[in-house]
Order: C-alpha cells, then sequence, then structure tokens
C-alpha cells in the first residue's frame, strides 16, 4: 500500500477497512476475492471513474500486495486516486478476463479459493462464464456482499462527507422550491437544482433530480420531459446531493394552489409516519419493524393513497444508475436485519395517488445512533404553498416568483396556512 494523505479519508481508514475485508476473508477460507463493484472499489481504494462499463477489479489476496485490472486509460484514476501500488492494464483491443487470470497465476493465485461477486451489476455473465472456463486449477467462489458487510455502518468519517451532501440536498430542493411556478418548464426546475447542488459543492449525483408536475408525479422514477407546470398543480421533487459518490436524498412536495383537503391529510400522515419512525428507531430495531410502522399510519388514510414501495433503505456510496444502497438493507416486510449504530437510512413514507391522480413525498436521511437517530437535514417537511395570484390586469391568476408583498406572504408552508385556518374559526 503506498501511504498518501490525499484521499477522501485518512489512510487508517482504507487500513481499517482492508484489514476487516481480510478478516471476513479468513473466516470464509478464502484466499482472494475480486471485487468489480464500482462503489465496494471507491469503498476500499478512493477510486472512482465513469468508465466502469469496462471491466475493471480489484484482487485482494488474504496475504500479499493488492492488484488492480483496469482499462489501460483508466490505470491513471489508480495512480492518481488511490493507494494501490501493482496494476495490470489492459489495452482496448485486449482481453480483460485474460488479463485477470494471467494476474492470478502471476500473483501466485493459480490454485486458490478465490471469492467473486457473482450477483454484481459490472461483472456479467459472459464474464463470468469465461473466467469459469479458463481459470480451472483453482476454485471459484461467490462471495457477494463481503465488502458490503462493512459498508453498511458508516464510520464518522463518512457521516461527515455524508453531512456536506446534505448541504447540497438542502441547496439543491431550496433552488427547486423557488423555481416552481405555473409557466416554467419541469427541465427549468431541474437545472435550477442541478445548479444549486454543484454550487453548494455537490458533485454529479447517481440519480438527477426527479421533477413530475400535475398528472405525471404517478409515474414512477419519471424525471423531468420538457413539461410546462400548470397553476393549480402540485410538483413532486426527490434530490439526492453527492459528495465524494456518498449520497443524502430528500423528497419534497410543491402545491401551486391554496392546500386542498386531501392534500393536507397526505402532508400530515407523512410528517406523523417520520416521526413515528424516527422516535422509534435505535439499534436492535428489526427493518421489519420499521417498516410495519411506517406502512400502518401511511395505510390509515381516507385519501386513496397508497405506500406501494418499501419505506426506506441504506443509503451511501452510489455510482449510476442508483443512488441507494438498498440492496444491503431495505426497511421493508419480512426482514429480519437488525439496526446497528452508524447504519445511515432514506426514510420514504411517500403517497401515491391521493385522490387517486396525484403522488406527493416527504422524506428524510438519517443515521443510527448509539440511543436513536438524528437527521442530516435542518429543512422544513410542510408541503410549500404557493397560490396563484391576481395579476393588475383584472384579477386572472398568475405564476411568478414568491415573495413578501406588504406583510401578506404568497409563499406559505402547509403547516402555516393549517394554523392560519384554525385561528379563524
Amino acid at each position: 500500500m503506498r501511504h498518501r494523505d490525499d484521499m477522501t479519508f485518512p489512510f487508517e481508514e482504507y487500513e481499517r477497512r482492508l484489514t476487516e475485508l481480510r478478516q471476513r476473508m479468513s473466516q470464509r477460507l478464502l484466499d482472494a476475492v475480486v471485487i468489480t463493484d464500482p462503489e465496494n472499489l471507491m469503498y476500499l481504494t478512493d477510486y472512482q471513474t465513469t468508465g466502469y462499463s469496462f471491466f475493471q477489479c480489484l484482487v485482494v489476496p488474504l496475504e500479499g500486495e493488492p492488484f488492480m485490472i483496469t482499462r489501460m486509460l483508466e490505470e491513471t484514476n489508480v495512480h492518481a486516486r488511490t493507494w494501490v501500488e501493482l496494476t495490470r492494464p489492459y489495452p482496448d483491443t485486449g482481453d480483460a478476463i485474460q488479463m485477470l487470470v494471467q494476474s492470478l497465476r502471476e500473483f501466485g493465485l493459480a490454485n486458490k479459493y478465490i471469492g467473486y461477486e457473482r450477483n454484481s451489476y459490472f461483472f456479467p455473465a459472459y464474464h463470468q462464464d469465461y473466467i469459469h472456463t479458463t481459470y480451472t486449477d483453482g476454485k471459484l467462489l461467490d462471495c457477494f456482499g463481503i465488502v458490503e458487510q462493512g459498508r453498511v455502518k458508516k464510520s464518522e468519517h463518512e457521516i461527515e462527507v455524508m453531512r456536506k451532501a446534505a448541504r447540497a440536498t438542502e441547496a439543491g430542493m431550496r433552488a427547486g422550491y423557488e423555481a416552481c411556478q405555473p409557466g416554467v418548464t419541469e427541465n427549468e426546475i431541474g437545472a435550477a437544482i442541478s445548479a444549486a447542488m454543484f454550487r453548494a459543492g455537490g458533485e454529479p449525483p447517481a440519480v438527477m433530480p426527479y421533477v413530475t408536475s400535475g398528472p405525471r408525479t404517478l409515474i414512477g422514477h419519471a424525471t423531468w420531459e420538457g413539461r410546462e407546470v400548470q397553476a393549480g398543480e402540485h410538483v413532486f421533487l426527490e434530490v439526492g446531493g453527492c459528495y465524494r459518490r456518498y449520497h443524502t436524498a430528500m423528497m419534497r412536495t410543491v402545491v401551486l394552489d391554496e392546500l386542498s383537503p386531501s392534500m393536507l391529510k397526505a402532508q400530515d400522515r407523512m410528517k406523523l409516519a417520520l416521526k413515528e419512525v424516527k422516535q422509534a428507531i435505535r439499534p436492535g430495531l428489526t427493518v421489519s419493524d420499521a417498516d410495519n410502522l411506517v406502512r400502518k399510519i401511511i395505510t390509515d388514510n381516507d385519501v386513496g393513497a397508497r405506500l406501494i414501495t418499501r419505506s426506506g433503505y441504506s443509503i451511501g456510496i452510489a455510482f449510476p444508475p442508483s443512488w441507494d444502497e438498498g440492496y444491503i438493507i431495505s426497511l421493508k416486510q419480512g426482514e429480519s436485519a437488525v439496526l446497528e449504530e452508524g447504519m445511515t437510512f432514506h426514510l420514504i413514507p411517500w403517497m401515491w395517488a391521493v385522490d387517486g391522480d396525484k403522488t406527493c413525498g416527504i422524506s428524510d436521511t438519517i443515521r443510527v445512533t448509539a440511543t436513536g437517530c438524528e437527521s442530516f437535514f435542518d429543512f422544513e417537511e410542510d408541503f410549500l404553498v404557493k397560490p396563484a395570484k391576481a395579476d393588475s390586469q383584472g384579477g386572472k391568476p398568475a405564476g411568478g416568483p414568491a415573495k413578501e408583498d406588504k406583510g401578506a406572504r404568497t409563499l406559505k408552508l402547509a403547516g402555516e396556512t393549517k394554523k392560519q385556518t384554525q385561528e379563524g374559526e
């Protein structure tokens, strides 16, 4: 290992991660592991590139120096970013798996027990078929999840990086709030969110912001498509800020009208679910119990909405195509996994099909502490209510940036709308 002090985390953090990985390897009687998942490569070495569609891997022997197989162009990332000293690059005209097998033989691993990530997106079936037919003297064994066992609980160093990602998330959502008004396109809202995240120190996220308006909010995982937002509609926003590949995410809802009774009920259900689950979360709670708590509250509504997904998922290091670590651990029914200090989750008690034609959301990213949990955000949860204003030509509703006008607020949080109504009764 090459000692250096210019990586995302202190050098000792990478030494710890590698030591703990080798302990798990020893428990499973593995002589080496072949790591291909981009998030796992980042976790172990600080390596990152957008060129991960080409085969790349880190080989970690139980004893001896780790080495990397990369496309020749990507070797520069190894030397520029990581502690790895040994590389075996292959040219674009070369054969990546042949290079891997040759390197295993070169470093004395020809007849050993080798673990590989069988379920990795980036170790496709044809590559796995090839290595099984060429690596014939040793034994290949599935070790998928062996790195993720370390990733699921974040260190204090990782928590600090996620706090920086959270500042980018908040900046993006605030810009999205300001951009939402009748007459703008979803593209313009998405552009405002993205620019604000990057100006706040954020880096390219694994997924660009989700921005949908009106009837398009019912479409799962839709993002902007140039639609013009109309007066009286609502806008669903989900923003994931990124810093050094670590993410935090947040859902919020903007209403370009007075708040309807159904949307107020939806808001209150989601806020209650978040409050209750955050009060319940602590080390020892099962993910199924957490999910059941959220699901019961969201299901108990009279506005026709449902929670049609899991109620949360682990979040941290991510590359496209997704910012979540839900394949490691998710809050969903039937799961017996237990929460531990240092785990981080995006809690998503969102509501699909309010009144049959609207989806809205309020979510939070939290860390599990020794006695409970805490949010990464300092950001209001209420829907942002931006009623249409009358223009000077005779009262026709008009859009425009929300601002203070002679003490009367034209931009309100839904909770304040509710409070004002109650005070007037």
